[in-house]
Parts: C-alpha cells; sequence; structure tokens
C-alpha cells in the first residue's frame, strides 16, 4: 500500500481490502448513514464489488448520476440535494463517490454544499480519476459550455486508489485518462516523460508497474497542490494543456460529437506547445517530439474559421484569465514548466491550425 497525505486527506493507492476503507466505513462511520454516488457506468461495472465486499455498506443509499460530461450541471445538483434532505443526512454522514471525474467533481461539488459540508470520500475508477480529478480538493459542476465554472476547493476525509477498477473500464477511457500523466510527466518530471514514451497505453493493463505509475503520477500532483493548495501559484502548471482543451471541450458539448476531456487536453498539450514554442519557451526539436508522440494516441480533430474563433470566445472565459487577459501554463523544455503567461488570440487561432497541420503531416 502506497500512502500519501494532503491536507489531512488520506491517499492511499493499493487493493482497497487492505487499506482504512473497512475501519472507515464500519467503525469510524459505523452509525453514520452511507450514501453510495455512482453514474449508470459504475452503477453496473463496480457498485455490487463494493457492497459485497463491505458488509457496512449493505444499507447504503445510492443515489445514480446520469453518465456524461453534459450532466455536470446545476439541475442534477438540485435533485441529489432533495434526496439527501427526503433521507434526512446530516452533516455526520458520509457520501461515498464511487465513480471518475465527473462522479468525484460532482460528487464532492454536492457534499460541499449540502449543509454548509458533509464529510465524503472518492474512490476513483478511472484512470483520470486516479492520477488527477479526484486529488486536489477541486469539486466542480459546467455553466453551459464553461467547464467547472462553479465549484469550491474541499478535500475528501480519504481517497482510496485501486488500479482493479480500471479493468471495467474500454481501453479508449484508459488512454483519455493517460492524458493527464503525459501532462504530469511533461510540466514536472522528465524521467517519467521518457518512461511513458516506453509504454503502449492500449497495453496499460497489463504493464507490470501500474500502480507505481499511478503513484508516481499522483504524487507529482499532490506534492505540487502541497506547496500550493489554491492555486495561486505553481500549482497552475497543472492547468497545462487545459486552457486550449477544455476551450474544445465546451465547444464540442454544444455538438452532436462531444470530446472526452482527455482526449482534447491531448489536443490542447499540442496547441499549447507550440505556443510554448512561438515564444522560445520550447525548443523545436521538444516541440516535434511532443507532437509525435500525443499525434499517435488521439486522434485529430478539425475546425472551420468560425469554429476556431468559438473556442477562442470560450477560452476567453477562462477561470485563470485576469484582466481580460488570457494566461497559460507552458513549457519551458520538457519536464518544466510556468505559469501565467498572457497569450493573444491570434497565436491561440494559430495553435489550432499548427494542431491540424500536426495530423496533417503525419
Amino acid at each position: 500500500m502506497i500512502h500519501f497525505t494532503l491536507d489531512n486527506c488520506s491517499i492511499e493507492i493499493g487493493n482497497i481490502e487492505n487499506g482504512s476503507f473497512q475501519e472507515l466505513v464500519s467503525s469510524t462511520y459505523l452509525n453514520s448513514k452511507k450514501i453510495i454516488i455512482v453514474d449508470e457506468n459504475t452503477h453496473d461495472s463496480c457498485l455490487e464489488y463494493l457492497i459485497t465486499t463491505f458488509p457496512s455498506l449493505e444499507d447504503a443509499e445510492v443515489m445514480l448520476l446520469p453518465a456524461g460530461e453534459e450532466n455536470k450541471v446545476m439541475e442534477v445538483c438540485f435533485q441529489v440535494w432533495q434526496a439527501l434532505s427526503e433521507y434526512n443526512i446530516s452533516r455526520s454522514d458520509l457520501i461515498i463517490n464511487l465513480g471518475g471525474g465527473l462522479v468525484t467533481d460532482v460528487g464532492g461539488f454536492i457534499a460541499s454544499v449540502f449543509k454548509r459540508g458533509v464529510s465524503f470520500v472518492h474512490i476513483p475508477t478511472s484512470l483520470l480519476g486516479m492520477v488527477d480529478a479526484s486529488i486536489g480538493g477541486k469539486t466542480g459542476i459546467n455553466l453551459g459550455s464553461l467547464k467547472n465554472e462553479l465549484g469550491v476547493f474541499n478535500h475528501p476525509k480519504a481517497i482510496f486508489i485501486d488500479s482493479r477498477f480500471l479493468h471495467t473500464l474500454p481501453n479508449q477511457e484508459l488512454i483519455n485518462g493517460f492524458a493527464e500523466i503525459i501532462k504530469h510527466s511533461l510540466v514536472a518530471k522528465k524521467d517519467l516523460w521518457d518512461v511513458l514514451k516506453t509504454i503502449d497505453p492500449a497495453e496499460l493493463l497489463t504493464y507490470p508497474d501500474l500502480t507505481n505509475l499511478i503513484a508516481i503520477s499522483s504524487g507529482i500532483k499532490i506534492q505540487i497542490v502541497d506547496e500550493d493548495p489554491l492555486e495561486k501559484g505553481i500549482r497552475k502548471v497543472l492547468n497545462f494543456g487545459h486552457t486550449i482543451g477544455h476551450g474544445i471541450e465546451g465547444f464540442c458539448l454544444n455538438t452532436d460529437e462531444p470530446v472526452a476531456h482527455g482526449h482534447a487536453v491531448a489536443l490542447g498539450m499540442i496547441a499549447e506547445s507550440y505556443i510554448s514554442y512561438k515564444l522560445n519557451l520550447l525548443s523545436e526539436r521538444e516541440l516535434m517530439e511532443i507532437c509525435l508522440y500525443i499525434s499517435q494516441l488521439y486522434e485529430a480533430m478539425f475546425f472551420n474559421e468560425e469554429e476556431r474563433k468559438a473556442i477562442i470566445q470560450l477560452i476567453s472565459h477562462d477561470k485563470k484569465n485576469s484582466v481580460g487577459n488570457v494566461k497559460m501554463a507552458l513549457l519551458k523544455g520538457i519536464g518544466s514548466s510556468t505559469w501565467d503567461v498572457v497569450v493573444d488570440e491570434k497565436l491561440i487561432f494559430d495553435s489550432l491550425i499548427y494542431v491540424e497541420s500536426v495530423y496533417q503531416s503525419n
């Protein structure tokens, strides 16, 4: 069992049956009501295992969220808050968020707001959730096409990361989650980047050191968040790829072809690597290395001029902006990064064209 602590939140990586979850539900919260929040996917694939393995959860109430980024909205939260009221849930009870990034983001927000804060824990079941979304105390929902526009910082009591849940995922979801591991390597750990280039994400479940890979990647985020919990400084580097990635993802929410978060971030990393290069922060050799690797894992997306303008309009609402300026986290070479770099709209527009050129040239 690999163990971290972040702002009094215990983070355990390993077999959940060998950790402290059993004591938490059968002793610490013995006389408390338990609520398990799942989405349609984890309801079918993960819930039965959890309840049968931990008898203390047999009487838990299960609340089902609809799957899909388009359901990460206030209307869904209202429905759950109403149900929590009907069940007479108090601040001494426990909410268990069992799922990927959507469940931990929305479930954490629901728990944080209800009665000014109900205790909650995360059991992330996706790779993205394990290495990124569940860690750091960010909760949130979307406001229209604006990603995570509403939310609070609030850490769970504990996070239990067990790679067995990854076996319930389709392979494409693993590849989407892999984008966050790529991001961690690019912003902070070149030797991890060198390891990633030897791994085929399509064979990730058979990778012999998977638990340690998850621990290394999540450990990068934990260390950065511990240094800057409220994202006033260095934590902003974790947004690399996300400024443009969120713009792409938000734009696609209003189309017939929504894009997965990891896919959008991967394209965002190509775009923001190009911007890093154009601002003389990243060498051309490193840019080519990054683009070749990412473009082999994630499919191309193409936008016309009006669509690019719409994406840039969404980017102009990014939470990291200030005084009308778009600010980004950018690379200073592979394994190093900086933040709060002002980037003009023309360069963002050019970066979207560049992403398409990368795929056209391959």
